[in-house]
């Protein structure tokens, strides 16, 4: 068998973050309209966001009922459901489900339960996402009586540009 020599870096060393550390505020990504009025929002904190090799660690929280649209990723992603539960199109998830979104693949439309969720999510690559099938979204939206509202503004790293007006259907869904 060969074993592949040591890839180890001299004076590279392990990055430690802390979810209450000063510079990781709650960032709102999405926005919802809901039936009564309210305002949902998906929130996420950004624990690494690397350009080389590309990839995005996070916390994300979803308020109540919120609702993203069905969709993809430019790379794998992983998510881990910590607290409270989410539905993946027909698929509930409760706490403690590991879900793996394969390059290529879609899922959604994505709806928080009655107590929101907290989840942590991995994108190994580019972590820009895809829409896929927006009358599926459109139809969530309908049965719940929400609404989407703009997009939160978002500052990303330089080195990478906001995609998220361009997904398919977008336009329908932009004040």
């Amino acid at each position: 068998m060969n074993v592949p020599e040591s890839p180890k870096i001299d004076g590279v060393e392990p990055i430690f973050r802390h979810l209450d550390d000063a510079d990781m505020g709650w960032r709102a990504v999405k926005a919802q309209k809901n039936a009564d009025g309210s305002v949902s929002h998906v929130w996420e904190k950004w624990f690494a966001f690397s350009p080389d090799p590309q990839y995005l660690s996070l916390y994300a929280k979803y308020d109540p009922g919120m609702i993203v649209r069905r969709h993809g990723h430019f790379s794998p992603h992983v998510v881990f459901v910590l607290e409270g539960d989410v539905w993946f199109g027909d698929r509930h998830c409760p706490a403690g489900t590991h879900i793996e979104l394969p390059f290529g693949a879609a899922f959604g439309p994505v709806r928080a339960g009655d107590r929101g969720a907290l989840m942590f999510e991995v994108m190994l690559g580019d972590p820009r996402s895809w829409g896929d099938q927006p009358e599926l979204f459109d139809a969530e939206l309908a049965a719940n009586g929400a609404s989407v509202l703009p997009d939160p503004p978002l500052e990303f790293p330089a080195w990478l540009s906001d995609l998220r007006a361009h997904w398919a259907g977008s336009e329908k869904h932009s004040d």
